[in-house]
């Protein structure tokens, strides 16, 4: 069973520490849901987001590490 999508349209956007400071490989989150972590590309903020669980970006964001 699939969740509905969160509407993102009054999600707060931060830039991910990741992201490098010469304006490429920009990646934003919102911290606004409970339980999961929308993403998006910054030099298209319009555009579509990919949303995860929480423990998934958890995960994702360790083992990049």
């Amino acid at each position: 069973m699939r969740s509905r999508r969160p509407d993102l349209t009054f999600a707060t956007w931060r830039k991910s520490s990741y992201s490098n400071s010469d304006g490429g490989d920009c990646v934003e989150v919102s911290d606004d849901f409970a339980g999961i972590v929308p993403v998006r590309d910054s030099k298209c903020p319009q555009g579509p987001a990919v949303v995860f669980g929480a423990s998934a970006w958890t995960a994702f964001v360790r083992d990049v590490r």
